[in-house]
């Protein structure tokens, strides 16, 4: 099995690496070779940073949209966005003005908004609280650092709570994205990975 952990300039690359080995996964290719995106098993999209940032990183490297398109939305190979690169997923994103997405999930990322007593960005622990049933979204407590949330979409697989519910994961036929940090997230981020590994959408 090949997974495309794709490198774009904003990613926690080493460590969602050394995550995705130590939950059993072969043949992680760091790359932002399009052709190896396009021939991957298995595509995992990071994200640190800005929205309009790394949508601008993703989009400056020739072929690679076109390429995570085909392989993901065409041909149906399993997705993992984790934290920006779940909400690159989206319609849009506010950070910083207004930044098309790669509107493979409704919706638009907003900021939180700013409450007494509320910390922004929201960082460390909290729950994951499934909506439903979902092969990779399970119950437990995962690390959050973020001060953007996925907002207005139908696509919603799991919720936390910062000064309110807001959406923790989303899911969409092949497509999964999770706004906490697996490779941050100890014993509950490994079994995270094992699922997607496993994942048959």
């Amino acid at each position: 099995m090949t997974i495309a952990l794709i490198d774009y300039g904003a990613g926690n690359l080493r460590s969602v690496h050394n995550a995705l080995v130590a939950a059993g996964a072969e043949g992680v290719a760091v790359t932002a070779d399009p052709d190896i995106v396009a021939k991957a098993d298995r595509i995992v999209l990071p994200g640190v940073g800005a929205f309009a940032a790394c949508m601008n990183g993703l989009s400056a490297i020739d072929g690679l949209v076109d390429a995570m398109e085909r392989r993901v939305r065409g041909e149906g190979v399993p997705f993992l966005g984790i934290c920006v690169g779940m909400q690159l997923l989206a319609d849009a994103g506010e950070e910083h003005g207004a930044h098309q997405g790669l509107g493979w999930i409704g919706g638009t990322v907003r900021a939180f908004d700013p409450a007494p007593g509320l910390r922004i960005p929201h960082m460390g622990w909290n729950d994951v609280i499934p909506t439903g049933d979902h092969a990779v979204i399970a119950a437990g407590e995962a690390y959050f650092l973020h001060g953007y949330h996925f907002a207005e979409t139908a696509d919603v697989a799991a919720t936390s709570d910062h000064g309110g519910p807001f959406v923790a994961a989303v899911a969409r036929d092949n497509i999964v994205g999770v706004q906490y940090h697996p490779e941050k997230s100890q014993t509950y981020g490994l079994a995270t990975l094992e699922r997607f590994l496993a994942w048959r959408p």
